[in-house]
Parts: C-alpha cells; structure tokens; sequence
C-alpha cells in the first residue's frame, strides 16, 4: 500500500535540533520568567501527583485487605482515607491541568508573533506564495503553531511524569514480585518495539493530511471571495469538479490512515486489555498460597499498569505522536523556508551554483531618492525564461514624467514587479527611492477590509492625517458622495460592493497623494478609467509635485494626435524582443 508520495518525514537531527533552540529561545524570550514559573509550577504538582498515587496504592491495598478480613472498622477508615486521597488528587490533577494549558497558550502566542514578524518581513510571504516552496504557510502558522506548542508541552510532561511514574513504582512493584516487574519491562519494550513497526507510515500520511485539508478549505475560500465572478461566468460546475477532486484526495489519503488506525488498534486495544489481567495472573498464586494478603493483587495491578504505561508511552501514543512528528516537520520546513526568503531578500546576489542552461538571478537594489535608474537590467520569464528586456540603461531623474509603453503585456507586469523588488527573474541593478519615497499603484488597487480612513492612511506606522487633508484630496477627485454614504472617514463596508473599479483606482490615487512619495509608478491606469478620470489625477499629481512614470495605457485617445504631451516628459518604449528606446 502507498502511503506518502515522497518520503516520510521523520524528525532528524536537523529538526531535533531546532526544536531544542527553539525551546532555549522561549525561555530566554520577555515572557521566559513567567514560563519558567508556570513550568515549575508544573513539576511540582507532577510529584505531588506521583506521590499521591504511590500512597493511593498503599491506602487502596489496606482497604482491600480491610474487606477480604470482614473488617468494619478498618473498612470505613480506610475508606475515609480513599476518599480524601481522591480529593486532593483531584485538586492537584485539576491544577496542573490549568497550568499546562496556561504554558501551552503562553507559548504559543510568543512563538506566533514571532512567525508573523517574519513571515511578514523582507517579503516572505510574497516570496513563499509565488514559489509554492512551502504548502499552505497561512494554515501552518495558524493551526501547526497550536499542535506544536500544546504538543511538545504535552509530550514532555507525558514522559517527564512517566520518568517520576518508573522511579516511584519501580520499587513499590519489585517488593511485590521481582517477576513482575521484569514482565511489566518486556511487556512495555516488545509492545514499543511493534507499535512502532506497524504505526511508522502514520508520519507520512498525517503529514499529507495537514496539507490536503488546507487544500480543501482553500477551494472552498476561492468560491467564497470569488461569488460574483463565479456567477457571471457560469462557472459553478468546473468548480464543482475541482473541489469533489480535492475532496477526493483528502478522503483517499484519510481512508489510509483510518485503516492503519484500524491495524493498530487491534494491536493497542489487545495490549492495553492483557495489562489489566497480567498482575493477577502473577500476583494471585501467592495470594492462593497464603504468601500474600488479597489486596497486594489490588496494589499489583495499579502499580503494573502505572509502569506499564510508562513504560509503554509510544504504544499508547502512537497516533498522537506521529500527528505531531508531521506538526514538527512541518513548522521546521517552514521556518527553514522563511530564513532562507530573508537571507535571499538581504543577499540577492549570492552565488549559488545553478545550471548551466539557467540565467543568473540577480538583481541588486540601492536607494537614492533624487532618481530611479536602471542599469544593464535584463527580465526573464518566470516560467521558460525567455528573455522580456534586454541590457535596460536609463535614469529617470526625478520631475520627469514618463510613459513606458510595452508591446508585450507581460514585459510590462515583469517590469512592474521589479521595479517593486519583488520580481526575481533577472540581473542588472535598479537604484530607486526608500520605500516610503516611492509608491506603487498597480492596476488592479489593494482594498482591505476596515475604514476608509485607515484604507487611505498607507502602513498605519505614518503620522496621522488631518481630516481636513484628507477631505481636500477626496473632494478634488469628487469623492464627496462615497463619503457621506458610508458615514464619513470613519464608516467601513464591503468595498467592492459599493464601489466601481474605476472608483476604486481614483481611491487609490488618493491613497497614493496622501501617501506624498518623490515618485509614484502607476500601471495601467486607463484600464478602469475614463481620460478625464486620468487626466485629473494626473494633474493632481503634478500639483503635489509627485513624479510619476505609468507604465501601459495612460490615456485612452479619442483621436491620433498626441495629447500626451501635456502630461508626459519622456517616453520609453519596449518591443516584443525586448528592445528598447528611450525618447524625450
């Protein structure tokens, strides 16, 4: 039977290793005293746990004993006493269970955050999507993160307390039966040694699981924040079809797992039944024989089934811990996948050996505000690396207004994206303004959920904005009514639902003046605008001194004569080879 299709994960030293640090740096993070307290917290009330069972077992055997004698007296102390004992490992279970769940949600928020903080920084979230490096890192970040930390917490109190369950029984059943504790240790180790044999193919799939859940959902997110589109296209039944098939692939995978789950059982449940009924086995002929009271066999089978279980902690496991073997794995590849996003973002221009057939990829930023310059740039295609712009040379200073115009849809979004850092296919150098002095307006504008006095305010880290600036600039580009419909800078709605498409490119064009960079790289504008849409803009532009170069369509003409001249200093022009010429 195929379980995976590559193969199975396993946690390696590498990943080990991480683990470990990763848990050095929690300690040693803001919030390591409070974690540090919790996890003592923690092992104290494990050996009051312990020490409660080991004096339950004694209480347990007298009360027993008490029984088989016919004893009342003794029946009903020991009874009180089993009764208190109870209590108190009621309170102290509770307790700990309180401060295990405290630690695991403390951990999990501090390790989160700093997910988030890379994954949102030098790009990595860009890089990792458009490369399909790593599945899902949305679904690791927000599901794995939980599994990881409750895990870890839980498999590392799980044999920290079967450590203290070994020392603590160990001794209590060898004066019962040295027999008995070797069999309780054969047991356990053969049991171990085949839960293993017949579980291991678990880590594999579970791991493909994760992946095909999020897969699913995904599908079903696409449909969500597609509706309209979906509707107007008909396109019901392709997407119908996509879905059932990922269905198919998360059902196919789940049967595999459902059937290993099945062949383990039946080994588990039948070695968790015969812990149960070994003890009495052993113990009952002294019992028979008079060389023992009747509730040593009561003490015998708790302390063998408590060391048996200590002993046993991968048979009884199995399932959970190859889910979390695929957790760990999982979050590792990921975060091994952020730092290298972030070591290529600080160092473009690493020479890693490539192949021979393969252009180099290599473009180097710097920053100058007074100009945006591109030297020996050359774009490649993403896919079969055909050649978009060749050897690009030029300096756009900045009051230069430029048109770009591109034979080739494509070469224009590749030279979009460069110009933005976030196009990888290619070498040369591009000198450009600090991200807060260059602003980049693409065709289709970005509209997040919130307010539209935080869609318009930029990164949320400037200055705030006067009311009365912002006004100004909506008024300027007739936005009046859109603000009264919706209640004023502070209103919120669903923007695409109110809006146009054109409305919401002149939004973002006052999105971009609010923003006032030395230049703004505009792509496409005339593509939802009208030319005196256009035209409005980018005498507003011009007002508040923001150079801008569009690349595309600036002006939709209604005849042959070159009314661009009003708005555009120079003009740079790209064929469908790649060549390119540069006119004032």
């Amino acid at each position: 039977m195929n379980t995976s299709k590559g193969p199975i994960p396993h946690l390696d030293q590498l990943t080990l290793d991480r683990l470990i640090t990763g848990i050095r740096r929690f300690a040693s993070s803001d919030v390591g005293g409070k974690a540090k307290a919790l996890f003592a917290a923690l092992l104290l009330l494990m050996l009051a746990l312990n020490a409660l069972n080991v004096l339950n077992s004694f209480i347990g055997r007298d009360f027993m004993t008490a029984i088989e004698q016919r004893n009342m007296n003794g029946f009903i102390g020991w009874a009180l006493l089993y009764i208190g004992i109870f209590l108190l490992i009621t309170g102290v279970a509770v307790l700990f269970r309180f401060s295990e769940e405290r630690l695991g949600l403390l951990w999990r928020d501090w390790l989160t955050q700093q997910f988030l903080r890379r994954y949102l920084s030098h790009r990595a979230y860009y890089r990792l999507t458009s490369n399909d490096e790593v599945a899902n890192p949305d679904q690791r970040i927000a599901d794995d993160i939980k599994a990881f930390t409750t895990g870890t917490l839980s498999f590392f109190l799980m044999f920290m307390n079967a450590s203290f369950t070994v020392l603590a029984f160990s001794g209590v059943l060898w004066t019962i039966s040295p027999l008995l504790f070797i069999v309780a240790v054969l047991y356990a180790g053969g049991g171990s040694w085949l839960a293993i044999k017949l579980g291991r193919p678990l880590v594999g799939l579970n791991y493909n699981q994760f992946d095909r859940e999020a897969d699913f959902r995904s599908g079903l997110t696409h449909v969500r924040t597609n509706a309209e589109h979906i509707a107007l296209l008909h396109r019901e039944t392709r997407l119908q079809n996509d879905l059932l098939t990922r269905l198919q692939r998360l059902v196919d995978n789940m049967k595999q797992i459902i059937e290993l789950n099945r062949n383990l059982g039946f080994f588990t449940t039948g070695y968790n039944y015969l812990i149960q009924v070994i003890p009495v086995l052993v113990v009952a002929p002294l019992f028979i024989r008079g060389n023992a009271d009747f509730g040593i066999i009561a003490q015998a089978a708790m302390s063998f089934t408590l060391l048996v279980g200590a002993f046993s902690l991968i048979v009884t496991n199995f399932q959970s811990l190859s889910t979390f073997t695929a957790v760990v794995t999982r979050l590792s590849a990921l975060d091994l996948a952020i730092k290298y996003s972030a070591h290529e973002a600080a160092c473009p221009a690493s020479t890693d050996e490539e192949s021979d057939t393969a252009p180099e990829s290599a473009i180097i930023y710097c920053e100058d505000d007074s100009i945006l310059d591109y030297q020996r740039l050359t774009l490649f295609s993403g896919q079969d690396e055909r050649v978009l712009l060749k050897d690009l040379s030029l300096s756009i200073a900045r009051g230069t207004r430029t048109n770009i115009r591109c034979d080739e849809e494509f070469t224009q979004y590749a030279l979009f994206r460069a110009t933005a850092g976030i196009w990888e296919h290619g070498n040369g150098h591009i000198v450009r303004p600090e991200k807060r002095n260059i602003f980049f307006l693409p065709e289709r504008p970005y509209m997040p959920n919130g307010t539209l006095r935080e869609l318009l305010e930029g990164s949320g880290l400037e200055p705030r904005l006067k009311d009365s600036e912002i006004m100004d600039v909506l008024r300027k580009l007739k936005f009046e009514e859109i603000v009264q419909r919706i209640g004023g800078l502070d209103g919120s709605c669903k923007w695409e639902s109110i809006m146009s498409e054109g409305e919401q490119q002149l939004l973002a064009f006052a999105r971009l003046i609010l923003a006032s960079p030395c230049f703004a790289f505009i792509e496409n504008p005339a593509s939802d605008l009208t030319t005196e849409e256009v035209s409005s803009a980018l005498r507003l532009l011009n007002e508040y001194n923001i150079t801008y170069i569009v690349i595309g369509q600036a002006i939709r003409r209604r005849r042959d004569d070159l009314q661009d001249k009003e708005f555009f200093d120079a003009e740079l022009k790209i064929d469908a080879h790649g060549e390119w010429t540069w006119s004032n």
